[in-house]
Parts: C-alpha cells; sequence; structure tokens
C-alpha cells in the first residue's frame, strides 16, 4: 500500500499573545522600567497536532475565537508560531481576509500581477493565467479601477479568481465565500469539485456546516485553543452541536484526542441561542418561558441534519383561564419569508380550556426537509374569546435554526425525490 504524502503538519502548535490592561503596562515593558508581570496570557492555539495529507479536502469549525483563523495565519506565514512545527510541502494559494495582500491604491490588473508575483510567478506566467483569473473574477472593466472603489463582492471575487487560478498544490480558504453571491459560490464550490478531481489540496474554514459537509473528506474542531477532535465531517458536526450547548460526553477509550467532559463544558458553556432584539407582544395571560430544539437524538441544539427527525420545544406558562389556546410556530427565511410552520388547531392537537397557574410543554415533531441554510423560528400562544381573535403572547424570530445538508434541490423545500434514468426501449 502507497504511503500518503503529507501536504501540512503541525506539531505541538501555540500561539501565545500578552494581553495588557493599559497601553502603558506594554511600553513599561519594552523598556524594562517595571520587572512586575503586567500582562495575562491568551493561548490562541494550545499545543494543536494536525496533520493534512495531499489530494484532501479538511475543513476546520469552531466557535469565534477557537484559532481556526489563527491557525491558518502560520500555515501560510503571515504569522509565527509562540513554539512547536510547521511544515508544508507545496505550494500554497490562500485567501484568508479581504484586503490580504492587495494594495487598495492598485486596480485590479495590478493586483492580480502583485499576488502573483509574490506567490512567485514570473510575469510571462502570469501573462498566461490572466484571461482565466478575468473570466472567473467576472467584474468587466473595473478590473482597471483601484480597487478600493470595488464593492466587498467584487473585491472577493477578484481575489478568489486570483487564488485558485494561480495553480496551487494547496489552497486554503477563510470564509471568504460568504461574501459573493450564489452564483460566485456555486461557481468556487465547482471549483472545488475540479480541484479534488486533480489531487489538490485544501484546507477550508467555514461556519457553513453545510458546506463542509458536502465538500470535506475530514474536519477538525477547535475550541478555546484547543483541538477537540477530528473525523468524517457529520462525525465531528454532532459533536460540534453537542459542545455548542455543553451537552458533548465522550468515553474513556476515545479520550486520548478529544478533552474531557467538564473541560468541554467549562470552555463552551451552555449558549442560550436567543435573538436579543426579539419582538415580543400580547397580553400575557399565557407566556412562553422556554423554547428550544432538539434533534432525533434528544440534545439540545440549533442545528439539524437534513433528513433528520427534530422537536420544537415550547414551555407555556398560564397566568390567567384561557379557553382553548392555540400553540403555534413558525419558519422564515433570513429575508423575512414566511417558510414554513403550524399550530396545534390546524393539527387537531389541543381543543381544551388551561386554567390560570398552568403549565403546558408543547412539542412539534417533524422531519427536516427544508433545503441547507439559516432560519428563524417564531414562537406564538392565541386563542378566541367571545369569537374574537386574542394574541396572549408572541415572540418573532427568537432563534436561529441552521439546517445542515450535503444535497440541496430548487427552493425551500426537498420532496425527497427517487430520480432514475433508464434505457428507452
Amino acid at each position: 500500500m502507497e504511503e500518503r504524502k503529507i501536504a501540512i503538519r503541525t506539531k505541538d502548535l501555540e500561539k501565545v499573545y500578552k494581553l495588557y490592561e493599559r497601553p502603558s503596562d506594554r511600553m513599561k515593558e519594552a523598556f524594562g522600567i517595571s520587572k512586575a508581570k503586567k500582562y495575562k496570557e491568551h493561548h490562541a492555539l494550545d499545543k494543536v497536532d494536525m496533520t493534512v495529507y495531499q489530494g484532501e479536502t479538511v475543513g476546520i469549525i469552531g466557535t469565534n475565537g477557537s484559532g481556526k483563523s489563527t491557525i491558518l495565519k502560520i500555515i501560510t506565514g503571515v504569522l509565527n508560531p509562540s513554539a512547536g512545527e510547521v511544515t508544508v510541502n507545496g505550494r500554497i494559494s490562500a485567501l484568508l481576509e479581504l484586503g490580504a495582500g492587495f494594495n487598495m491604491e492598485y486596480n485590479g490588473i495590478e493586483n492580480i500581477y502583485l499576488n502573483g508575483t509574490m506567490i512567485g510567478f514570473s510575469e510571462k506566467e502570469i501573462e498566461a493565467k490572466m484571461d482565466s483569473i478575468l473570466s472567473f473574477a467576472d467584474i468587466g472593466d473595473y478590473v482597471y479601477q483601484p480597487v478600493k472603489t470595488y464593492s466587498s463582492g467584487m473585491f472577493v471575487r477578484l481575489a478568489f479568481a486570483v487564488a485558485i487560478n494561480i495553480e496551487p498544490e494547496i489552497l486554503i480558504v477563510d470564509e471568504a465565500l460568504s461574501v459573493g453571491d450564489v452564483f460566485f459560490q456555486a461557481k468556487c464550490y465547482h471549483k472545488f469539485e475540479e480541484f479534488k478531481k486533480l489531487g489538490k489540496t485544501i484546507l477550508f474554514v467555514s461556519h457553513d456546516l453545510s458546506s463542509i459537509s458536502k465538500y470535506c473528506d475530514r474536519v477538525v474542531l477547535l475550541n478555546q485553543g484547543k483541538k477537540l477532535g477530528e473525523g468524517p465531517p457529520k462525525e465531528i458536526i454532532d459533536v460540534y452541536k453537542r459542545v455548542l450547548v455543553g451537552q458533548y460526553s465522550i468515553e474513556e477509550e476515545d479520550s486520548s484526542n478529544l478533552l474531557n467532559d467538564n473541560e468541554i463544558r467549562k470552555a463552551a458553556g451552555a449558549k442560550a441561542f436567543a435573538n436579543p432584539d426579539l419582538l415580543e407582544y400580547g397580553t400575557k395571560a399565557a407566556q412562553i418561558t422556554e423554547y428550544y430544539i432538539t434533534d432525533s437524538e434528544g440534545i439540545r441544539t440549533t442545528a439539524i441534519m437534513k433528513g433528520q427527525e427534530f422537536t420544537i420545544h415550547m414551555k407555556v406558562e398560564f397566568t390567567q383561564r384561557v379557553p382553548a389556546p392555540i400553540f403555534a410556530f413558525t419558519v422564515k427565511n433570513v429575508k423575512g419569508t414566511e417558510i414554513t410552520g403550524t399550530n396545534t388547531m390546524l393539527e387537531k392537537t389541543f381543543l381544551e380550556s388551561v386554567e390560570a397557574g398552568s403549565v403546558k410543554m408543547v412539542t412539534f415533531c417533524q422531519k427536516m426537509n427544508l433545503q441547507g441554510g439559516e432560519y428563524l423560528l417564531s414562537f406564538g400562544v392565541t386563542g378566541y374569546e367571545n369569537n374574537d381573535f386574542a394574541v396572549y403572547h408572541r415572540l418573532y424570530d427568537v432563534m436561529n435554526l441552521t439546517v445542515i445538508s450535503d444535497k440541496d434541490t430548487v427552493g425551500y423545500y426537498d420532496m425527497d425525490t427517487r430520480a432514475s434514468v433508464v434505457e428507452y426501449r
């Protein structure tokens, strides 16, 4: 069996920053005025080991501040590590931050030459690739204007076109695709597929779990600078979902590569996935006091795999007697369009009166057939009093719902179609 070749390897990688309470403390230390320690150490990366083999597409996921961007910057040479080793075998093209490697005063053409030269290409080699770069970017005559006049979308199109068309052996991308429109993103992901077929190596950081699930061969999970684990996308995404709500536990035999449960809970904490700017109103005769989502295993989460069973929970406390309350939820997309929803009256589930002091737990169980993406959940308790419609409590856009998918069809809803093609006789 042929030994797999290593493209990237980090060993005991650390990045430590000194955090000062006051600028004067930094100055005192620089000039040796004070011998007392005036700073706190922040470990952006804490002894991280990671191996990426040639031809792999590896994703890195984690919450904000987990060290994802830091490790990419060290691999690409933008940052120096505080300790540890980094090995890179192959020419890297990196798309880390908007503006990295670009001169804002130069026009698009000049920046193409600038970036190509920095990577190591001659002017003649860059000229040979110019048509493919311009075609991929597709920004028209703006390429002759200073990039400081570009929109963020135009900027990322040009930056990605340069990064992906200079024939790198290793492509590193950090969240940049979220800026482009859906058509440009589709073009970029198609290029990813081409790269994979050509045996290129891709290191990919994204909060888009659907893209991580679809395109990555393997996923590394970071949190608070530590590596919690690595493995197949679905497995690690499931771990990540549990980490987010502090409900992840591991078996002793699997603990060599992961933190123990107490450390994970301490690092991640239980997240209250609520919108601080939510809109609510109603008489409060009935009040929604708790709401959350659980996946098919009963784990609280806001990320559900497409095709998976999941349950929406709503706890309601009654301060007054309410005749036949109606409990409801609605799902909207991020643009505010209502996609789906239901209530207990439509489901013919609960048509009784409720007395003051009563507490009800309402659950809606269903299969996730929405396309991959981000959605918003709204809840409500309404009813009819003397034939007049009454709103007891409504919470609009109160929490997010992420649908993770490796296959999306057209529109908002997947009909779970089974397609076949046979020879016609």
